[in-house]
C-alpha cells in the first residue's frame, strides 16, 4: 500500500489508532510537556494533541482550553491528517473551509492553526499536534520545525505508553492497563447505553503444576491460555493478566446471555488444550461472567461482581463457568 493509499484507508487507520488503546485515557505528563512546549516556543495560547476517532476529535492533551472533545465535522485536525505536509491556516476567517466553523465564528475564536499530522510507523495519521491562535499570523519556518520535530516524538510516546502496558510473558495487558479499559467502556456505557460483560478466568491448580513441573513449565501454561484467549476473541475484545495465573477478558457489545456462551466456548477450549511438555500438560480455569448495569458503574464494583462469579466457580468444583448474581444490566 503506498502512502497516498493510507491517507484514504480510513478503516486502516482507525485500526491504527485503536492499536494504541488511548482513547478517554487520562491526561498524562509526557504528553502535556509537548503541548506546553509548543505554547512556549511557538507563541500560541492553544496547543494540543488531537486524535481523531471515528466521529469526534479527542485531545489526549490540551492546553489553553476545558474540553475534552468535538464533532470530527468541526475538526481543523481532520483536514490535518489527510494530507502528509503540515496544514496551516493563517487566517480562518479568510479561508471557505473554515469561515463558518462554529469554533472560528463562536468560542474559542480560533483565527489561526499550524497542525502536523501524528503518523504512525505503518503510516497512518491517526491525529494531529497542533499550534493555534485566536488572531490572525503567518507560522515562520523555525516555528513549523518545532511542531515537525515534536510531533514524532508525541508517536514515540504513544508507543512506549502501549509496550508499558503489556505483560511481559503473556502479551496480554497489565491489570493498570486492562482497568482503564474497562474505565473506557464505563464511560462508553454512560454516554450511549451500550452492552458490555467481564469475564475473570483462573487456571486451576496452577501452584501444582509450578511444584510439579518447575516454574518454566508453568510459563508456558500462561502463555498457551493467553494464546487461546486472542485467538478465540474478537478484534474488539480486550485481554488482561490481573495476577498471576488471573486473567480477564472484556467483551463490549456483549449481552449477559452471550458472555456466558462465551465464557464456556472459552472454558472447554482450555480443558481440551494439549500444552507441549514431557509429558504434555493439559489445565483447566474457572470462569466468572459479570455484564455492565447500574451496580457496577466502576472498575472496582464491576471487578468485584466479576471476582464474586469466579469463587462459585471455584466453590462448586472448578472448570466451569458461574454468573455474578443478577444486576439491572443492559440487554444486548
Amino acid at each position: 500500500m503506498t502512502p497516498q493509499d493510507r491517507l484514504t484507508d480510513e478503516a486502516g487507520r482507525i485500526a491504527a489508532l485503536r492499536r494504541y488503546q488511548i482513547l478517554d485515557t487520562p491526561a498524562e505528563g509526557g504528553f502535556d510537556k509537548i503541548t506546553d512546549m509548543v505554547r512556549a516556543l511557538v507563541g500560541v495560547p492553544i496547543s494540543a494533541v488531537s486524535l481523531i476517532d471515528t466521529n469526534r476529535q479527542w485531545f489526549k492533551s490540551l492546553t489553553g482550553l476545558d474540553v475534552a472533545e468535538t464533532p470530527r465535522s468541526v475538526a481543523f485536525c481532520d483536514h490535518a491528517i489527510r494530507q502528509d505536509a503540515p496544514l496551516i491556516i493563517p487566517d480562518a476567517c479568510a479561508d471557505a473551509r473554515f469561515c463558518d466553523n462554529p469554533l472560528v465564528t463562536g468560542d474559542p475564536g480560533i483565527r489561526s492553526y499550524a497542525g502536523v499530522p501524528l503518523r504512525t510507523p505503518e503510516g497512518y495519521n491517526v491525529g494531529s499536534l497542533c499550534a493555534i491562535d485566536t488572531r490572525a499570523r503567518e507560522f515562520a519556518p523555525e516555528q513549523m520545525a518545532i511542531l515537525q520535530g515534536l510531533a514524532p516524538i508525541v508517536i514515540e510516546q504513544m508507543e512506549l505508553r502501549l509496550l508499558a502496558e503489556r505483560d511481559g510473558l503473556s502479551g496480554a495487558l497489565t491489570r493498570r492497563a486492562f482497568v482503564a479499559a474497562i474505565d473506557r467502556q464505563i464511560a462508553l456505557f454512560t454516554r450511549h447505553q451500550r452492552p458490555a460483560a467481564l469475564v475473570l478466568l483462573d487456571i486451576d491448580h496452577f501452584k501444582r503444576v509450578n511444584d510439579d513441573h518447575g516454574h518454566p513449565a508453568g510459563d508456558r501454561v500462561i502463555e498457551a491460555v493467553a494464546d487461546l484467549c486472542r485467538t478465540l476473541s474478537r478484534p474488539s475484545d480486550s485481554l488482561g493478566r490481573l495476577g498471576g495465573e488471573e486473567f480477564g477478558l472484556l467483551l463490549p457489545e456483549t449481552s449477559e446471555a452471550d458472555a456466558m456462551v462465551a465464557a464456556r466456548r472459552f472454558c472447554d477450549a482450555v480443558a481440551a488444550m494439549e500444552i507441549p511438555h514431557d509429558p504434555p500438560l493439559r489445565v483447566t480455569a474457572s470462569f466468572g461472567v459479570a455484564a455492565l448495569g447500574p451496580d457496577r458503574m466502576t472498575s472496582h464494583n464491576w471487578l468485584s461482581a466479576a471476582d464474586v462469579a469466579l469463587y462459585e466457580a471455584k466453590r462448586a468444583g472448578r472448570n466451569r463457568v458461574a454468573l455474578a448474581p443478577s444486576s439491572a444490566a443492559c440487554a444486548a
